[in-house]
């Protein structure tokens, strides 16, 4: 298997987000911003810095927003020009022609299947996969991404970015069973999606970050549905397997679950307080905050 360089990404962004209903009954939950940019564009950006030059955007019904997002703003852009005013804020809003692909997923029928309608796309090359709602971020310059590139450098084959979480948690995720560790890397032994907390192989999960062989969509052509009736890409990636180099990535930085409520809030906060223009004010209201919920009794009979 040769290592071929990772030269293209697929973004899956066809989901409903019915988890922020009613935000998202118009908008796309990748266009929901942390702090002033979009979920998205901080996917893109990180698959930028891993030195990734096309992006596949696997969308659905609903989501020509997205495509609207990364193209001319011509109205807005006229009109701050006119007005003297800045357009730095817009830069890395505008991929360069011919590097930006978008497909449409007709049925929601899983991770798996979103992969497989990018095949054509991606052809008989390696490739990355990023799911937008995992905000991962890594100190500058070592993006998620950036640090599974580089491992794929040395071990080429299939990587998978994993994650230490509490045991509990791990009903909610793909799990991965390890082998050897040397340093950030481990080999995968095999992938359980969504497994009872009593039957994990390990509290290692797949926080949406994969490196994967084109022999994958071959795969998951022939998959029938798994998990949930959908297909499921943890159960192609564990079919090859013993066919191919399989290692997990422990990823050096933070992740923010932004497809939930609380992970959502907890990255606009931890984002906005490593800001120079945000970080002060956004300290003083917290603290106000904790200071005033202290100080409120939480049952009238205190009063």
């Amino acid at each position: 298997m040769s290592n071929k360089p990772i030269r293209k990404a697929v973004f899956p962004v066809a989901g409903l987000g019915t988890r922020f209903l009613p935000a998202t009954k118009s908008v796309p939950k990748e266009l929901l911003p942390v702090v002033d940019r979009p979920l998205i564009q901080y996917a893109v950006e990180e698959a930028w810095e891993a030195g990734i030059e096309t992006m596949i955007f696997v969308t659905g019904r609903g989501k020509g927003a997205i495509e609207d997002y990364f193209d001319v703003a011509f109205e807005c852009e006229t009109f701050q020009r006119l007005r003297g005013k800045d357009l730095t804020a817009l830069e890395g809003t505008l991929l360069e022609p011919g590097k930006a692909i978008f497909i449409r997923q007709q049925e929601p029928l899983g991770l798996g299947h979103a992969i497989w309608c990018a095949r054509d796309a991606v052809g008989d090359e390696p490739f990355a996969v990023l799911l937008p709602d995992e905000l991962m971020k890594g100190a500058p310059g070592q993006g998620c991404m950036r640090q599974m590139v580089e491992a794929y450098g040395r071990v080429g084959g299939n990587l998978v970015c994993a994650l230490e979480i509490p045991m509990e948690q791990t009903v909610s995720y793909g799990v991965i069973d390890p082998g050897k560790r040397e340093g950030a890397l481990m080999e995968v032994k095999g992938l359980v999606e969504k497994p009872a907390a009593d039957a994990a192989p390990s509290n290692f999960i797949m926080p949406g970050r994969y490196i994967l062989q084109p022999d994958i969509m071959e795969v998951l052509a022939m998959q029938g549905r798994g998990s949930g009736g959908e297909i499921q890409l943890t159960d192609a990636m564990a079919a090859l397997i013993g066919k191919q180099s399989f290692h997990g990535v422990t990823f050096n930085g933070r992740r923010f679950d932004c497809g939930s409520k609380v992970g959502y809030i907890e990255a606009n906060l931890a984002l906005a307080l490593q800001r120079d223009d945000l970080s002060q004010s956004i300290r003083e209201f917290l603290f106000n905050e904790l200071t005033e919920e202290q100080l409120v009794p939480t049952d009238r009979n205190d009063v």
